[in-house]
C-alpha cells in the first residue's frame, strides 16, 4: 500500500511518500515540501498548492492520502491558512477518488515515537530509523509528511485497500461514462 502523507501549509506543505509491503517494511519512496511565496495573493498560492500536489498525485499514485487534522492553533491566521492547504488536498483526493484520512498531531506522534507528546527532534529520529534514511530530511515540514504516513500504516485500517480500490473504480467508470 502507498501513502501520500500531506503535512498542511500555505508556506511551506510537506510531502511524504511511504510504501508498505507486504512483509510490513515500510520504504520512503519520496519526499519534498511545497512552497509559496507569501507574496502572491492567497488565490494564486492555493492553485500553486494544487497544481504541485496534482503533479505528485500522478506521479506517485497514492492507495490513501493521508492529512494533518487542524483542530486548534492559538494564531487564527496560521490555523486559516493550514486549514485552506489541507482542503486542496481534500479536494485533489475527492476528483481523483482516493480516499483521505486526517489524523491529528498527537495520533502521529503516539503512532510513530511511542508517545503522544514527543517533540519534533524526537519525531524526526524515529523517521529516519524506521525509514532507514542516512539522514533526516528537511526541512521538518517534509519530516512531518512523512510521519503522518507511516502513522497511517500502523494505524489505518484494512478497509482502506479496499476503500482506495472502490474509489478509484468510480472515477474509472464516470470518466469512461463522460467520455
Amino acid at each position: 500500500m502507498r501513502v501520500l502523507g500531506v503535512d498542511p501549509g500555505l508556506t511551506r506543505c510537506g510531502l511524504g511518500v511511504v510504501d508498505k509491503s507486504a512483509s510490513q517494511v515500510l520504504t520512503m519512496v519520496g519526499v519534498g515540501v511545497i512552497r509559496t511565496s507569501p507574496d502572491l495573493s492567497l488565490e494564486l498560492r492555493l492553485l500553486e498548492l494544487e497544481t504541485q500536489l496534482l503533479l505528485w498525485v500522478e506521479k506517485y499514485s497514492p492507495d490513501v492520502i493521508a492529512v494533518e487534522r487542524v483542530f486548534s492553533q492559538l494564531n487564527v491566521r496560521t490555523a486559516m491558512a493550514t486549514g485552506q492547504a489541507a482542503g486542496v488536498a481534500l479536494l485533489i483526493a475527492a476528483r481523483a477518488g482516493i480516499p483521505v484520512m486526517m489524523h491529528t498531531p498527537s495520533e502521529v506522534k503516539a503512532a510513530v515515537t511511542g508517545s503522544g507528546r514527543a517533540d519534533k527532534t524526537q519525531i524526526a529520529t524515529m523517521v529516519q530509523r524506521l525509514l532507514k534514511l542516512d539522514e533526516i530530511p528537511k526541512p521538518v515540514d517534509s519530516t512531518d509528511a512523512l510521519a503522518l504516513a507511516i502513522c497511517h500504516h500502523w494505524r489505518g485500517s484494512g478497509d482502506n485497500l479496499r476503500a482506495a480500490a472502490l474509489a478509484k473504480e468510480k472515477v474509472r467508470l464516470k470518466k469512461l461514462a463522460i467520455s
